[in-house]
């Protein structure tokens, strides 16, 4: 007769509920490590963004998951079952991390559908803020999206042709804009001196992180490029002061749905510029 606090209770090899804990975790640290290069990589040029977006994350990432998943939570049932009890923490850290990289990515497909599948945005749908020649022309050398008007319905728009239906078809930039964006409005000069303004635009494009910052009082616009922490991606904003307002638009060089991108730098700006308006 085998009493309940004999050895044999569990018929798990003491080894295995030892080990593979460490190796589950080992694993999932190795998941990680290929999301971070797969994200960080092509922003300092060590990696194509279609690699890294493309196959890393949406082909071999959920394979790399379901991966870790499985062997964390067979690690974690053998490391609790066992007597004594293996190190079941191991095996916790091990599945939370892919729990957690999913959940991420599952927030990011959600927020996708939820967002308009649009890559630029601006305060002015009737006249939208023309980029300069040179700005342009980067877009261009980097094959760039192409800036598209906003009074055509998606669906006759090359880029998305076959990516968009039904109601989202026949909507334009400016029906998503309205629909989506409507709380991005022009701000009021007030009537101050043009270059208090420019003065203004300038610092707070700085302040919320643009670089290459440029003004051409001339044309009316400042210029300035964002560029993602993640894949590195280079989006272009464009500021127009005229008729007493200022209108903004920021568009991607890459991708059909900035995932809401764009929209939320126009309002950082916009408060950024209106803080910058209201110093003395």
């Amino acid at each position: 007769m085998i009493h309940e606090d004999s050895p044999h209770r569990s018929a798990t090899p003491g080894w295995l509920a030892v080990r593979l804990p460490v190796h589950a975790l080992w694993l999932s640290l190795a998941v990680l490590a290929w999301f971070a290069i797969a994200a960080f990589a092509p922003r300092f040029g060590l990696l194509d963004w279609r690699a890294g977006l493309g196959f890393m994350v949406m082909t071999a990432g959920p394979l790399l998951l379901g991966l870790a998943v499985l062997v964390a939570a067979l690690a974690l049932a053998l490391s609790l079952r066992s007597r004594p009890r293996g190190p079941w923490w191991k095996a916790a850290l091990a599945l939370a991390i892919p729990v957690i990289i999913g959940a991420s990515l599952l927030q990011l497909r959600a927020t996708a559908a939820r967002v308009p599948p649009i890559h630029d945005v601006a305060t002015d749908v009737v006249d939208p803020p023309q980029f300069s020649a040179s700005t342009m022309a980067l877009r261009d050398a980097a094959g760039a999206n192409p800036l598209s008007p906003y009074n055509v319905p998606l669906g006759q728009l090359p880029a998305w042709q076959g990516r968009v239906e039904g109601a989202q078809a026949i909507q334009t930039h400016a029906d998503l804009i309205g629909q989506h964006y409507g709380r991005l409005q022009p701000i009021p000069t007030g009537g101050r001196d043009p270059a208090q303004v420019y003065d203004a635009i300038v610092a707070a494009m700085a302040d919320i992180g643009l670089r290459d910052i440029r003004r051409d009082p001339d044309a009316g616009i400042v210029e300035g490029v964002a560029r993602t922490l993640a894949f590195g991606f280079r989006d272009d904003v464009v500021v127009r002061v005229r008729d007493g307002r200022i209108d903004l638009r920021s568009a991607s060089r890459v991708g059909v749905s900035d995932l809401g991108y764009n929209a939320a730098r126009l309002e950082r700006l916009s408060r950024a510029i209106e803080r910058r308006l209201a110093t003395p």
